[in-house]
């Protein structure tokens, strides 16, 4: 069956503790769920990457000591962008107001943020084009290493199908056919990693 891992963003196979061997959809479905996860990881860190417009994406997953434990930003107050440059970061109690200033300072975003009163306003400064060169870049990595971790999705595909095919269970015809669905799965969602990435870069070049 393949596992994902959060850490590492990948997937892996494993027959521990396991007699019968995974079937066919088993497989295929197992794959599916593990290449969608390594997509939306990529997502997830594009939403990161600073734009020249204001977007909550871009420090809700901020994480913030508060309470004594790590929390989401997301979690401790309501984000939003009143003007297309401006972020507000209103917390739902004003006792973590410094938590969340100090939080937003340490974090990579590189927006100064401004307390003002109960609220703190993150204005968004216009990227210069060396800068936007620099952020497609990182996008381009990272879409990159999204598609290193689908190739090695399909891999563990193919790997259970080939003991499908060991313990009998699967015909050669059947496993040629079932290495083309998985083919298929890879395809799109390589695609689907592509179209993110191009849709993300307009986001960035757009002056």
């Amino acid at each position: 069956m393949l596992y994902w891992d959060e850490k590492s963003g990948r997937s892996f196979a494993t027959n521990r503790n396991r007699k019968v061997s995974m079937s066919r959809d088993d497989i295929l479905l197992e794959a599916e769920m593990s290449m969608e996860k390594s997509v939306d990881y990529m997502v997830h860190e594009f939403s990161a990457v600073r734009t020249g417009k204001a977007s909550p994406g871009l420090v809700e997953n901020v994480d913030v000591f508060a309470y004594g434990s790590t929390m989401k930003l997301k979690q401790l107050a309501l984000i939003t962008t009143p003007e297309p440059r401006l972020l507000v970061v209103q917390p739902f109690d004003a006792g973590t107001v410094q938590d969340i200033e100090r939080a937003l300072k340490e974090s990579k975003i590189g927006i100064t943020p401004a307390v003002d009163g109960k609220i703190i306003r993150l204005p968004i400064p216009e990227l210069s084009e060396e800068r936007r060169k620099d952020l497609a870049r990182s996008l381009s990595k990272m879409a990159e290493e999204a598609r290193v971790r689908v190739r090695a999705n399909r891999r563990a595909a193919l790997d259970e199908a080939k003991k499908l095919k060991a313990a009998g269970e699967l015909t050669e015809d059947g496993l040629h056919d079932l290495e083309n669905e998985v083919q298929k799965l890879t395809d799109r969602f390589v695609k689907s990693i592509d179209d993110h990435l191009k849709h993300k870069e307009a986001e960035i070049m757009k002056v």
